[in-house]
């Protein structure tokens, strides 16, 4: 009988539905324990099966770090392995509870063979299943592979670590001085962690999540009974700053699944649901992109794409970030970022809650890149540039001719604006659907969504885009 009080099993007892886990493999063991019986553990090192969170289907495998470190060998990686199988086969998520000392060496090429076979499921279900990582303790090297291919990472914030070098092995480091990886680093500076949290708050979170997910790519859209009025006003929306709030405002009874939240937080990330629907929203929470941001919604409208969840996107961008960091590689993000945005062919709404300038603003699912429908808040700008030095260029010498300098070019800044930058003047070029008020918001964006509810896109033959 299966050892059903290991740590593994209590993880995966406080994850899924109660008593709703069935083990599959628990008699595995490792081909060593035939001519050394001292090295048999049941079930290798790993714990796999199915069971159910709030009663959808999920398979679940949970690393038992009393068994060989719960190091990665030939047959634990086949568990794993069959486990993928499954979760592709019957179109459900699939979610990894990690503490792994790394490959198993008293097993050699026969374990790093089998990480690869592990690799190759990942890849062989990215994009038609949602798969989850949560880490509890170590995850280095080949599972640190393993968790950089889910769509989710989770990290305990005081025991787990995530590294391909160990801190102590990063020359000029040591782990007093930058402890790289710590779920603090991982969530805040690489953006590899999703959530960090204690044990309890991960589970819980974890739950969450899977909860506004669909079960697979083919699955219908992901629903909840709508207990909020479709048509609540959102009083008071254009005076929060944090566009997190601000999405939890629109959303039904407040809910917003935030991801990536310590990274790159001048771009917000996260799960709404209107209408009983979920969506995925992205927003600018500061004036400038920066390649971290852009990187961050790239990876995010991806997800959203693969497993058909609609596109809400609330623009508020002046420009670009001057950084010399961001220099370096800020082109490349915005091309992929762009590219992401007009390949995507789910239902796509766009918001600009106040500045839309340049091509920053194209960037951010523009019209003119495919969305389906935009609106602007009343008193929301949108043009090349922020009217003030437009005027100062188009109109300095008139300016500077003028009697009244200050009158002139207030005059002139007034007029730019109205004709060029202005909500109205974007809406009589087409370039919006229409000007809304603030608090019309989630009214206006549900009702869009409905419309776009059986939107099909014809898409070019071809194997896959280059960018």
């Amino acid at each position: 009988m299966a050892n059903t009080e290991t740590a593994a099993h209590k993880r995966i007892a406080s994850l899924l539905d109660e008593q709703s886990f069935v083990e599959i493999g628990s008699h595995v063991a490792s081909r060593l324990s035939d001519s050394e019986p001292s090295l048999e553990k049941q079930g290798d090192g790993v714990v796999c099966g199915y069971g159910t969170i709030d009663g959808a289907l999920v398979y679940v495998y949970a690393q038992d770090a009393a068994a060989f470190g719960g190091a990665v060998g030939e047959m634990h990686a086949r568990k794993i392995c069959r486990l993928y199988d499954l979760a592709v086969s019957m179109g459900a998520p699939l979610i990894g509870l990690v503490d792994c000392s790394g490959v198993r060496l008293q097993e050699g090429n026969d374990s790093l063979y089998s990480f690869g076979c592990m690799f190759r499921k990942q890849a062989e279900a990215s994009g038609v299943i949602p798969q989850i990582m949560a880490v509890f303790g170590t995850c280095g090297g080949g599972m640190a592979v393993s968790a950089s291919m889910a769509d989710f990472v989770f990290m305990e914030e005081k025991n787990a670590k995530l590294f391909v070098n160990s801190p102590n092995a990063i020359l000029g480091n040591y782990e007093e001085k930058c402890d790289t990886a710590s779920a603090a680093y991982q969530a805040a500076e690489t953006g590899l962690a999703d959530f960090a949290g204690s044990e309890a708050e991960v589970i819980g979170q974890l739950r969450q999540l899977v909860s506004v997910l669909p079960q697979n790519n083919e699955s219908d859209l992901s629903y909840d009974v709508c207990e909020d009025d479709l048509n609540r006003a959102v009083s008071g929306i254009e005076a929060l700053s944090d566009k997190a709030e601000m999405l939890r405002a629109i959303s039904d009874n407040g809910l917003f699944v935030e991801v990536k939240k310590a990274h790159a937080t001048e771009m917000v990330t996260g799960f709404i649901r209107l209408n009983g629907q979920t969506v995925g929203a992205v927003a600018n929470n500061g004036g400038k992109l920066t390649h971290l941001g852009c990187k961050k919604a790239i990876h995010f409208v991806n997800f959203c794409d693969a497993f058909n969840i609609p596109v809400l996107t609330l623009a508020d961008v002046e420009g670009f970030s001057q950084e010399p960091a961001d220099e370096q590689q800020l082109a490349r993000a915005l091309g992929k970022l762009t590219f992401t945005y007009a390949k995507a062919t789910v239902p796509k709404v766009t918001v600009v809650t106040g500045h839309a300038y340049g091509t920053a603003a194209t960037v951010m699912n523009a019209k003119s890149i495919g969305a389906d429908m935009v609106f602007a808040w009343e008193g929301a700008d949108m043009g090349l540039m922020d009217p003030k030095p437009a005027v100062e260029i188009l109109y300095g010498k008139e300016i500077e001719a003028a009697e009244d300098q200050a009158a002139k070019r207030e005059e002139l800044t007034a007029l730019y604006r109205r004709t060029q930058s202005s909500a109205m003047a974007n809406a009589r070029r087409g370039y919006i659907d229409d000007i809304i008020a603030p608090e019309e918001t989630r009214q206006r964006v549900i009702a869009a969504f409905e419309m776009l509810f059986t939107k099909s896109a014809v898409s070019v033959s071809r194997k896959h885009g280059t960018v």
